[in-house]
């Protein structure tokens, strides 16, 4: 009965005792039930959908599919925008939690341990998406970003390019895509590589600024990688107008083929992942396994591909 009325009613509870309780509730992972008093059955059809950020392209398609496809199947989406902290994630998760959705859809694979307390603790179906490893918290489809860091590096081996500029992202995956591919280019000792990391969101402005900031001092590169389409582009603009021809005196590589890389001008070089596809087997996946049904493979590698246009 205190437990309930701290949680419920703090104003009539000691502050040493609610002290209490909210210790004990973050060792148990315990995810207070605002719902409850309103619902006949366990079953609320709503699916959690947590990415970090939709202030640009990179997850739009992933999100629209799931929630087609979850309409589709008689469930409710509820979207939550958490940004790239881990702490942050956690708190925003364990208050989605509360509202006790059927199952839900997690960005990435690196969380914290009190997340995946929480998490546990909920024993709600899980799909984590955009990262691949081969221990998830439950299901998993996505793609392996240092495969695709692997990838960029060997196209660029081939060229004979020795200069090579990164503009990265300041997160986890981009991170891991720039170094996969800067271990491959380093094997060769002549190639020189200058990197630099931007803020979020990493739109057209940065990248633009990014260049101006990388070639300061008359620098020169062979080709520029950047961890976006829309880093590429602002690239791109900037380097045309600092009378840089595109391709012909740099390169320039984007991630995630974008609707407009194969429209801009020159079209944009890049890797192609299937986010439309990665919504709907994610959907897919948490309405089986609501429903009782049996889940195939729990791990899926949706895999990825180098789209070769004219910018690189």
């Amino acid at each position: 009965m205190t437990v309930s009325r701290a949680l419920n009613n703090p104003k009539v509870v000691r502050p040493a005792t609610i002290a209490r309780v909210m210790d004990a509730v973050k060792i148990t992972g315990y995810i207070p039930n605002m719902l409850a008093g309103g619902l006949a059955t366990r079953r609320t059809k709503l699916i959690a959908v947590v990415v970090p950020q939709i202030n640009n392209n990179m997850f739009v398609d992933t999100v629209q599919a799931i929630g087609d496809a979850l309409a589709l199947r008689g469930y409710h989406m509820l979207l939550c925008i958490v940004g790239y902290e881990p702490e942050d994630e956690t708190d925003i998760v364990a208050t989605l939690l509360s509202r006790r959705p059927d199952g839900i859809v997690l960005t990435g694979i690196h969380h914290t341990s009190e997340l995946k307390r929480i998490i546990l603790n909920a024993n709600i179906p899980v799909v984590e998406i955009w990262d691949l490893t081969p221990t998830p918290v439950d299901m998993l489809i996505g793609f392996s970003h240092e495969k695709v860091g692997n990838a960029v590096g060997e196209y660029f081996l081939d060229k004979g390019f020795t200069r090579f500029g990164f503009i990265c992202a300041s997160d986890r995956r981009a991170v891991v895509r720039k170094n996969g591919a800067i271990a491959v280019l380093r094997g060769r000792p002549e190639h020189e590589i200058e990197e630099l990391m931007v803020s979020r969101p990493a739109n057209m402005e940065v990248g633009r600024s990014a260049l101006r900031q990388m070639m300061a001092g008359d620098k020169r590169f062979d080709a520029i990688i950047c961890s976006s389409d829309t880093l590429a582009q602002g690239v791109i603009m900037e380097a045309e107008a600092q009378g840089l021809r595109v391709p012909q005196d740099v390169s320039v590589m984007g991630f995630a083929d974008l609707n407009f890389a194969a429209h801009n001008r020159p079209a944009i070089t890049t890797v192609s992942v299937d986010k439309w596809g990665i919504g709907i087997r994610a959907a897919g996946m948490l309405a089986d396994k609501i429903e009782g049904k049996a889940v195939g493979e729990p791990v899926v590698d949706i895999g990825y591909s180098l789209v070769i246009r004219e910018s690189a």
